[in-house]
């Protein structure tokens, strides 16, 4: 309701899964006020990136080219993270007190609302925003052993640590480097050249020469310290069909033709279309659908979703409707624009 521009009076609708299930709340004044006044310090001129870059003392390129180290509220958020900043963001554009001007690049600006705030905060409660990627730390061998129960549990997890250091060091959401799935196969696998990483479940030769070489370094040793016998069918797979597709899917969407088009031409479903798609990126070919999406998802949501993906500790589908909203966001919204994201920070 608050994207078409209405609201809803009532406290509780006794309908909706927030409603239903209500998630812990805090007083958030100090941080919202922080966030007010970063944006009344850059004159209104930022986006949501931007001023979280700026809270949390970002020292990237643009940061310093910027010089917003001068700013009083650089760094002044810092011990919180990334995505914490992010969620406040994104209630208090709901709660509007503050707006995205996406006619001017999505920048952030105060409402009545968010002034009448800063000149008199009071109590602001907002909703607690769960630390996925320690929820899943927890249970992801287990959910690793139960999806193949082939895969080397303490490999799994010290791949996982990598990825996490990289993903750190290369200012980028985890899933970025190496999905799970990938993961959990090289935990099956033990590959232990970068060329045999092409072998693994959603790696192409594109991602294996810019993430592999401190991952097949760690399953060498590995394998060498635990004395592994590696699976000895590490040959290239054969996949003359799905190589054709893959042709054909680039090539068609190199001309615009549009998704429903090409499923049919091929007899495919819509979804499974969009699985050969994921599954064509994950690999490390860069595709652009930014001729659909902007048919099929607006500005506001484009902005929103690729924002969310920015800090997100997990690509998935289901905890992105949890923190954007199932009831304004759509998955076939959020697959589209994951795919996007996928394509242009992690190719």
């Amino acid at each position: 309701m608050h994207y078409f521009g209405e609201t809803y009076e009532e406290k509780n609708c006794h309908t909706c899964d927030n409603c239903l299930f209500p998630k812990d709340q805090f007083d958030a004044e100090e941080e919202v006020k922080l966030v007010l006044d970063t944006i009344t310090e850059t004159k209104e001129q930022f986006k949501s990136k931007q001023i979280v870059d700026i809270i949390m003392g970002s020292q990237s390129p643009s940061m310093k080219q910027l010089r917003a180290s001068t700013l009083k509220s650089f760094g002044q958020g810092s011990s919180k993270t990334n995505r914490f900043w992010n969620s406040v963001i994104r209630q208090i554009l709901i709660k509007n007190i503050i707006v995205k001007e996406i006619e001017n690049y999505g920048v952030l600006k105060l409402t009545n609302i968010g002034k009448e705030f800063l000149s008199n905060p009071t109590e602001m409660k907002l909703t607690k925003d769960r630390n996925i990627e320690e929820e899943k730390d927890d249970s992801s061998v287990a959910s690793a052993g139960q999806r193949g129960s082939g895969t080397d549990k303490t490999l799994f997890s010290m791949l996982k640590d990598l990825r996490k250091q990289i993903a750190k060091k290369e200012d980028l959401p985890p899933f970025v480097i190496f999905q799970d799935p990938s993961l959990e196969d090289m935990a099956i696998q033990y590959p232990v050249k970068v060329e045999e990483l092409t072998n693994i479940t959603g790696v192409g030769s594109g991602k294996a020469q810019k993430y592999g070489e401190p991952f097949v370094k760690l399953i060498a040793e590995y394998v060498e310290d635990n004395d592994i016998i590696r699976p000895m069918d590490m040959v290239v797979k054969s996949a003359v069909n799905k190589s054709g597709l893959k042709v054909y899917i680039i090539q068609t969407i190199d001309r615009k033709i549009p998704l429903e088009d090409i499923a049919k031409a091929k007899n495919l479903k819509y979804e499974e279309l969009l699985d050969e798609i994921e599954r064509i990126v994950s690999s490390g070919t860069r595709i652009d659908l930014q001729y659909y999406i902007n048919e099929y998802v607006d500005p506001y949501h484009q902005d929103e979703i690729f924002d969310y993906f920015h800090t997100a500790e997990t690509d998935s589908i289901q905890e992105a409707l949890i923190e954007l909203g199932e009831n304004e966001y759509s998955e076939e919204e959020i697959r589209l624009m994951r795919i996007k994201f996928m394509s242009e920070i992690g190719n």
